[in-house]
């Protein structure tokens, strides 16, 4: 068996007129980076939860993508973070939403996951028990760029401010480790001017994020609420596990799905055996790949 990790930095209306060359190059930087982190924990034999977990921890500090620092701005101008991890060798899982002031809100999930009884937390308890954990913690404000504040401006004068074809982006990692486990996590700042608590998919298991050992791990990106109302990550390895269906089949036939209702988006799969996998329908998907023998960075669709 052979290690593998995918890292994906949000999908949307990316092309070669819509970045200059410095945010082409910076965004390219960051996903080699990640890979870099993850990459490392798997070549020495490491768990693909660790992988996956010190790739995001990589994209959220970096703010070409919309989690950790750089993540979109709520209606009412604030940092709402949400994340979560999952490990395919028992389907435990740890997730986060509405979080503020924890500066790697994935570390925070695995604690979730790891010392608490509970899967989901949100909110101030979230918060709390980010603290109480010795997570740790940053000023709000380290979260917050010009650049947000500007495009949520410019999203409030409009009055069709929700937009479920914008960018988006969310960061994620699948990996499978030298022993055969898999492991998925997603991280994000949702959308720009979200209200009333709104929570998407990322967070969600098995609709932004799965892993099972029986089929695959899947990190979503996309429009929240219809990856939510086909649960996609889990659709996905269900194909896989139970309809035999190999990874590129299952994964376009439930962005198919997702399309149908008026959903854009992509995911990055990774199964328990064979290559790893990315799939959307936008024009473009921040995605990279590294194993043992490969490797590849890409942001176009006609890379």
């Amino acid at each position: 068996m052979t290690w593998t990790l995918m890292v994906h930095g949000g999908a949307g209306r990316i092309d070669r007129d819509a970045l200059t060359p410095a945010m082409d190059a910076g965004a390219r930087a960051g996903l080699a980076q990640a890979l870099d982190a993850g990459a490392a924990v798997l070549a020495a034999g490491g768990d693909a939860l660790d992988a996956v977990q010190a790739a995001v921890e990589v994209l959220e500090d970096d703010p070409h993508f919309n989690a950790g620092r750089g993540a979109v701005l709520t209606f009412d101008g604030q940092i709402e973070h949400d994340a979560a991890i999952m490990d395919g060798r028992d389907r435990n899982a740890g997730a986060v939403a509405g979080i503020a002031g924890t500066r790697h809100p994935v570390a925070l999930a695995r604690a979730v996951m790891e010392h608490s009884p509970h899967v989901f937390l949100a909110g101030s308890g979230a918060n709390s028990f980010s603290r109480e954990q010795g997570v740790e913690q940053i000023d709000p404000d380290w979260f917050v760029l010009p650049e947000r504040r500007a495009q949520l401006a410019k999203m409030k004068a409009d009055k069709d401010w929700f937009d479920v074809d914008m960018k988006y982006g969310t960061v994620g990692a699948v990996a499978r480790d030298a022993a055969g486990h898999v492991a998925a996590a997603t991280s994000t700042g949702g959308v720009t001017g979200k209200r009333w608590g709104r929570i998407g998919d990322t967070p969600m298991i098995g609709a932004g994020t799965f892993a099972d050992d029986r089929a695959c791990a899947v990190s979503c990106t996309g429009s929240g609420e219809f990856f939510l109302r086909e649960s996609v990550a889990r659709e996905i390895a269900a194909r896989i596990r139970l309809a035999g269906e190999i990874p590129e089949q299952a994964a376009a036939t439930v962005l198919a799905g997702v399309r149908a209702m008026g959903g854009t988006g992509g995911v990055i799969v990774c199964p328990s055996n064979g290559d790893p996998v990315w799939h959307f329908n936008t024009l473009g998907m921040y995605r990279g790949t590294v194993s043992a023998t490969a490797r590849t960075v890409a942001i176009y669709g006609d890379e």
